[in-house]
């Protein structure tokens, strides 16, 4: 479930990213995607292509990876992101859920720690 008003634009800086073209209110789900769960040997090969920064750690052990279907892997990172992420491990899906009001034309961001407001510092340098 993608919600309609959710696209795929350029973004400055970034390549590309994904937008709402309407308001969207506080802990709306805006989207629930599968993924595709790869073994511990799959993420080796994966970590040595481009695909490498589109991954999620998965599982209760963070031993497995998972690419994200639907635009999931498509979210930027924010340090402060509007939105959240969450893992279902069971179903094997990503649900992202605004984390306050959205105007319509914003870039929706998550934080790649797993909580919206984490600062831990990532591999790379977005502040």
């Amino acid at each position: 479930m993608i919600l309609p008003c959710l696209f795929i634009a350029p973004t400055e800086g970034m390549g590309r990213g994904v937008f709402t073209s309407e308001k969207l209110k506080a802990n709306t789900v805006i989207e629930i995607s599968p993924v595709l769960v790869l073994s511990k040997k799959e993420w080796d090969v994966v970590d040595q292509t481009m695909l490498h920064n589109y991954v999620f750690e998965w599982g209760p052990k963070l031993d497995h990876c998972c690419v994200g279907l639907g635009y999931v892997s498509l979210y930027n990172h924010a340090y402060k992101s509007n939105c959240e992420y969450e893992m279902d491990y069971d179903e094997n899906t990503i649900s992202i859920k605004t984390m306050r009001l959205i105007k319509p034309g914003e870039e929706l961001f998550i934080n790649y720690n797993g909580v919206w407001n984490d600062t831990t510092p990532l591999w790379f340098d977005a502040k």
